[in-house]
């Protein structure tokens, strides 16, 4: 059985066989933790990973507070003047904001015909007999799962194309706004754009039907944004790996248009050029001077590698789906286009802590790769965290309870709640229910940045519109059993991110 740790006085004895770590090996130069301890600083301060232990009770210690708002600032990096973001965040009883980064929503395939070339009509119609054929053989191995499903839910779920059910349905949840990608239907695949352009994309592999499948998909969501265009902001599908020049032409064609926020490129280039590469950089501008939001979301992975063992599939499609974050990170495309922002989405956050602190390590104190360091040196111009809540955010659908919990790790301002309607593996159709029991012990400040502040300025959307439904739809911070008095310690993300001290992390490979 684990115990908890017995605290010692600074500078006593831990009784440990190896040494502390001396400044100028592990730590760089004089670790921060080691500092720490010569200026006083508290056991708990210098081992945080002690938060993270069950039965250590509560990280933070509550605090009374009187203030109607906080102001949270995302910092500059240190080697770099850059102009501080403040927003205010409410602690006051009114209802939440919130905003579901991942929701879906398509027509029945055989319903996109009208939105597509008639050139490509006949190769339409192939497709919906293969759709069909796919529902009837998804009928017979997961009989028992469908019937339930489109039984219990059978009403809600013809909010994926009819926009009449859809708010009511966002109402019942407590949703005011959502951002809505393609494939309605996660189980028999019915609402999928033309030729499989959304989820999939990646794996067509005629131009003509990749660019065909995905512009009828947005031109049907472009109508189906515009009839509520406050509540609805839509991710539109291009595929850039075929032609970059009719990518680039279709994200010119899609900016200011009504509702369109972003767009989702597919998840695995296959034999094109990587992400990473320049081949895409006219692609990348585009989206930072339209100010739309690039996309991966999870769906595609190596699928021939698997076989029918679908556990190989579960465990590897996060990789997959975040795979780009690394190229389009250390290829230096946030420094190139500065207001690129990029967001990966169902593929949950439990990955960013981890990942943050060795690639931290790696550029800002790591003795490790100084070898290398000559080829490291100009690939990025902060520390990788720190684009994270300015180019990189993070649709981290349903988080779990453990997921809200490591916020602070993997982001405050770069996580977006969502629920992955209508999907059967997200909140829905007991949003609310998830909400009450996940977020009791979360301060209000914190609440309102995961379930929409996050969203809206990462897409930016129509707060004070998003404000008037959220007064009549919204959960209120006493339904979900939240104390007014718990605040977020000023120094809570410095406390989660405990390599930056532990370390002594500064940039060197700027």
């Amino acid at each position: 059985m684990w115990q908890r740790p017995v605290r010692r006085p600074v500078g006593a004895s831990s009784g440990r066989r190896h040494p502390r770590p001396r400044p100028g090996r592990w730590h760089g130069r004089g670790s921060r933790r080691d500092r720490g301890r010569r200026d006083g600083r508290s056991w708990l301060r210098c081992r945080p990973w002690v938060l993270r232990r069950p039965g250590c009770g509560r990280a933070y210690s509550l605090r009374q507070c009187t203030r109607k708002s906080v102001t949270l600032s995302k910092r500059a990096a240190p080697h770099e003047e850059r102009p501080t973001v403040d927003r205010e965040v409410s602690t006051g009883s009114e209802p939440y904001i919130v905003v579901s980064s991942d929701t879906h929503a398509g027509l029945q395939c055989e319903e996109y015909r009208p939105y597509l070339e008639s050139s490509l009509h006949e190769e339409f119609d192939q497709y919906v007999a293969e759709r069909h054929e796919h529902r009837r053989i998804a009928e017979e191995v997961n009989a028992e799962f469908i019937a339930e499903w489109e039984g219990e839910n059978e009403w809600g779920l013809q909010g994926a194309y009819d926009p009449e059910v859809r708010d009511p349905v966002l109402d019942a949840d407590g949703v005011a706004g959502e951002i809505i990608f393609a494939d309605g239907d996660a189980v028999t695949g019915q609402e999928s754009p033309p030729f499989g352009a959304g989820l999939h994309a990646g794996q067509i592999t005629d131009p003509r039907l990749a660019f065909g499948g995905a512009r009828a998909h947005n031109r049907w969501l472009e109508e189906f944004c515009a009839t509520n265009p406050v509540r609805r902001a839509g991710v539109a599908l291009v595929p850039i790996t075929h032609d970059v020049d009719l990518a680039v032409a279709e994200i010119e064609s899609l900016a200011g248009k009504p509702g369109i926020k972003g767009i989702m490129v597919p998840t695995m280039w296959h034999g094109f050029p990587a992400y990473g590469t320049d081949h895409y950089d006219r692609v990348w501008a585009a989206c930072a001077d339209t100010g739309l939001v690039v996309h991966t979301h999870s769906g595609e992975a190596d699928f021939d590698s698997y076989g029918a063992n679908v556990a190989m599939y579960i465990s590897e499609v996060p990789f997959w789906t975040h795979r780009i974050l690394w190229q389009l990170l250390f290829s230096g495309k946030f420094d190139r286009f500065e207001n690129l922002r990029y967001a990966v989405v169902e593929c949950g956050s439990y990955w960013i802590g981890d990942l943050l602190w060795k690639t931290d390590v790696n550029f800002g104190a790591s003795w490790k790769v100084k070898k290398m360091g000559s080829r490291m040196k100009g690939l990025i111009s902060r520390l990788p965290s720190e684009y994270f809540g300015t180019n990189v955010f993070i649709g981290a659908s349903t988080m779990s309870t453990e997921e809200i919990r490591r916020r602070h790790v993997n982001g405050i301002d770069a996580l977006m709640w969502g629920t992955d309607y209508p999907h059967p593996e997200g909140s829905w159709p007991k949003t609310r229910e998830r909400l009450e029991n996940d977020f009791q012990d979360v301060s209000i400040e914190d609440t309102r940045l995961l379930l929409g502040l996050n969203a809206i300025d990462c897409y930016g959307l129509d707060e004070a519109g998003l404000r008037v439904v959220a007064d009549r739809v919204g959960p209120t911070p006493e339904q979900l059993g939240q104390s007014p008095d718990l605040r977020t310690p000023a120094d809570a993300v410095e406390i989660a991110r405990w390599w930056i001290d532990e370390y002594g992390c500064e940039m060197q490979y700027a």
